[in-house]
């Protein structure tokens, strides 16, 4: 559920699988179900082409962002999808306002966007490792709200989702991208100095959580320790965000010219 009012990310159980329709074997065999009637919802939302859906993805390092891209939009159809990946900004990006970036890789009608990290960088990384004054990143709370109000007056539905794991989860997923010969690539300096301010980065999405859930653009926190029942949880909102949506096909369009003679399906003979 989205977070309301004052949250504490230390008493939200990273472990959690609450309301899950089973064990791990239970949930897994259930998801094949929503990947189906995820790509019908996405069908009628591309061929409406009124609206569209923003995902987007925060965690911390190794919270398994690319994982649930590539688990949960699996099967859906490319045409209706975006993903876009914000990392350090290049210098083109830093001479415009933070928020340029991210508004022109918003999706287009019909599609479904998903944000690798966001906009939030900017009151995360930023606030943590100090890159801007505090009265910066603190105005930037109410500047995203905004944005993403423009975003909704313009037919974009947004998802925000916080994968929430343990200190000891990433821990493990850290180690094993260092010992995994397929994983290895994945594995930077920098995830071990960021994971060094732990608490750091927890008070400062804490923070952003409480300022910037809203109707409009709610955070769900994931539990996200287990992988299964992360996917299964991501699935969930984005079919029921969908469902409430209510994408319609559009209605064909007229098949004869005004005035035209004949039929265009007639018969030649």
């Amino acid at each position: 559920m989205p977070p309301e009012g004052r949250i504490s990310l230390n008493e939200i159980d990273p472990a959690s699988t609450s309301e899950a329709p089973g064990d791990r074997a239970t949930t897994e065999a259930a998801i094949p179900q929503l990947h189906e009637r995820l790509f019908l919802l996405q069908d009628r939302l591309w061929a409406e082409a009124r609206r569209s859906v923003l995902v987007v993805l925060q965690g911390m390092d190794a919270a398994g962002k690319d994982g649930t891209i590539k688990y949960v939009f699996k099967g859906v159809n490319p045409q209706g999808t975006r993903v876009a990946i914000f990392k350090e900004p290049t210098p083109e990006e830093l001479s415009h306002d933070f928020l340029w970036r991210v508004h022109r890789s918003a999706p287009r009608a019909g599609e479904i966007g998903i944000f690798n990290r966001s906009h939030y960088e900017d009151v995360l990384i930023a606030r943590v490792d100090r890159l801007v004054e505090k009265r910066v990143w603190m105005e930037r709370y109410e500047l995203i709200n905004a944005f993403e109000r423009v975003l909704a007056h313009g037919g974009t539905t947004t998802i925000k989702l916080f994968l929430h794991i343990s200190y000891e989860e990433q821990g493990r997923r850290l180690t094993k991208r260092l010992e995994d010969p397929d994983k290895r690539w994945k594995a930077s300096r920098s995830d071990f100095t960021e994971r060094a301010r732990w608490d750091d980065y927890h008070a400062a999405y804490t923070e952003a959580l409480e300022r910037t859930s809203s109707d409009t653009a709610p955070w769900y926190v994931v539990p996200a320790d287990h992988k299964w029942y992360r996917n299964w949880v991501v699935s969930r909102v984005l079919i029921e965000t969908l469902e409430a949506m209510d994408p319609r096909y559009p209605e064909p369009p007229p098949l004869n010219a005004p005035g035209a003679e004949a039929p265009l399906l007639s018969d030649p003979r």
